[in-house]
């Protein structure tokens, strides 16, 4: 029996695993945690001491194999990182499914798969909002290469993908159970009905997401909004921070002025294109750095060409009274910073916008639960790639506006992984996405193919265009159904020119965001109580 398990756990982890973008088949998710649950279903049901201890190692073997399948490329910026991220993210998913099994023990299988669906979801929920975030393996980002199966996201968001994915599960999962159950005579019936019963699970679906498409707007007539994306291949290990900013100025119009002209809107750069930090006593000061003002210079003869990109940027004091949980110290002990990974936006005379990244990479970007951990751990902090330190971030979405009035969401990197993140700069009026990001520090491995392929579900869900600037790739125009139209191969130097459309009706999820997330925590929460509840009375009796 023990081998048994052992191999249905296996297996959940390998379909896991291969049923993920961007090298696997997603149909393969809709049943990867069927032998897992059988496994469970075979250690509840014997003899065996300590069965939550077995439950948890076999249900640890396979979120280990998905973990690891899946986000190994973080070993390239820092085997330390991956390895955490790996082992913990593992054993998180191993608590959910161990309560999934202490609760399986006291109610009915109903009741306990019902509970097991809606905190995984609640789980998932977490991820997006604690400090020790990584929603990168949420169920429903494994659709992103099937993007024609679920256009519904506009209504669901990527939470109605895990959602799917626990309905089909337990169904075929019940369905495997009951058949073990019928009688052999009706075992041919029982399965020409189950079977009809879960091609409609799959098929309606994928068929409610073509009818969505078939309804969508037409592209607006006129002229789109005209772009220049830069992709300027600069290692970030061995050249990028040691690039002066004024050689990016040169670097950038190097590669921008063949094919600009007067009728293009907006240059794009990647995320902290201007690596040499940008040091400053009042963040005010930024208009009159040396790197912008080049900048504008050099788009003096374009007035309506406005310029998007990424900016280090330190803001470096010694007056406590700015002293905010997210100042650094200097090694002297005295010198204060905040230290901000930024966006710019100008044109040669208008006035310079900014924008704070304030969705942070764990480790890279902030200290989890500072307070807290600081005393005890110190400076020690999870390195996944880029420069260890605590971002200063802000917290309202700001979008940019182009003279003609079109709006602009400034997305940097990790932010794009974070749905309901990402609705507030639609809120906020964007009409299209523009995502700044720096994947190279994983090298040409599968996370930044995942990266971009997430960039999908966001057009999905809030119907906006994308313009997405990477550093060594991909850079991509995307539209708002999660179509890649254009984009630049991996380790190249480069543009794309093209046309986004910008829009302006929100959508349904835009506007109510991780509804399904939230009232998936509250049914968790009412299964358990009633199951606890409902166990109690039945004692007493």
């Amino acid at each position: 029996m023990k081998f048994i398990s052992i191999l249905l756990a296996l297996l959940s982890g390998t379909l896991l695993w291969l049923g993920w973008p961007t090298y696997g088949f997603a149909g393969l998710l809709l049943i990867a945690f069927v032998p897992l649950l059988l496994s469970e279903k075979r250690i509840r049901s014997s003899s065996a001491k300590r069965k939550a201890g077995h439950v948890f190692l076999h249900s640890y073997l396979t979120f280990f194999i998905w973990n690891i399948a899946t986000t190994y490329w973080l070993y390239f910026s820092t085997p330390f990182g991956m390895w955490f991220a790996v082992l913990v993210n593992a054993a998180l998913m191993s608590l959910v499914f161990l309560g999934y099994h202490l609760l399986a023990r006291r109610a009915t299988q109903g009741a306990a798969l019902t509970f097991l669906a809606c905190l995984w979801i609640s789980f998932e929920y977490m991820h997006l909002k604690w400090d020790f975030s990584w929603p990168w393996l949420n169920l429903g980002n494994g659709f992103s290469e099937s993007t024609s199966w679920i256009q519904w996201y506009e209504y669901t968001g990527a939470f109605g993908g895990s959602l799917w994915i626990w309905l089909v599960n337990i169904f075929v999962f019940l369905s495997v159970l009951g058949f073990r159950e019928s009688a052999p005579i009706s075992k041919r019936k029982f399965i020409i009905k189950r079977v009809a019963v879960l091609l409609s699970l799959i098929i309606i679906p994928i068929s409610i997401s073509q009818i969505v498409v078939f309804e969508l707007p037409s592209l607006p007539k006129g002229g789109g909004t005209e772009v220049i994306i830069v992709q300027p291949n600069i290692d970030p290990y061995y050249q990028k921070y040691d690039t002066t900013n004024d050689s990016i100025v040169k670097l950038i119009m190097r590669l921008v002025q063949p094919k600009m002209d007067r009728f293009t809107d907006l240059i794009i750069t990647p995320e902290t294109v201007f690596a040499d930090n940008v040091r400053l006593s009042q963040l005010e000061q930024l208009e009159y750095d040396r790197s912008v003002n080049q900048m504008r210079a050099a788009l003096y003869d374009y007035p309506d060409l406005y310029y998007l990109g990424g900016i280090s940027i330190a803001e470096i004091f010694t007056d406590t009274t700015r002293i905010t949980s997210q100042t650094n110290v200097a090694r002297d002990g005295r010198t204060l910073y905040n230290d901000y990974n930024s966006a710019i936006f100008f044109t040669a005379t208008d006035s310079l916008q900014v924008y704070h990244k304030s969705k942070l990479v764990v480790g890279v970007e902030n200290f989890p639960y500072k307070n807290i951990l600081q005393p005890i751990l110190g400076d020690a902090m999870l390195d996944l790639g880029g420069t260890v330190a605590t971002k200063t971030t802000q917290k309202e979405r700001s979008v940019f506006q182009i003279k003609n009035q079109v709006k602009v969401a400034p997305i940097i990197c990790y932010e794009s992984v974070y749905g309901a993140y990402v609705t507030d700069y639609v809120k906020n009026g964007a009409q299209f996405l523009a995502i700044i990001t720096n994947d190279a520090w994983w090298g040409n491995t599968q996370g930044h193919q995942q990266h971009l392929s997430i960039a999908k579900l966001r057009a999905i869900e809030n119907r906006r265009w994308i313009a997405r600037s990477a550093n060594t790739g991909i850079s991509a125009i995307i539209d708002d159904q999660g179509n890649i139209l254009d984009s630049l191969e991996y380790n190249t130097e480069g543009v794309i020119k093209g046309t986004v459309y910008p829009k302006t009706q929100v959508t349904f999820y835009s506007t109510h965001g991780d509804y399904i997330a939230r009232v998936a925590s509250l049914m968790c929460l009412l299964v358990l109580l009633f199951s606890v509840f409902r166990r109690g009375k039945l004692k007493r009796k």
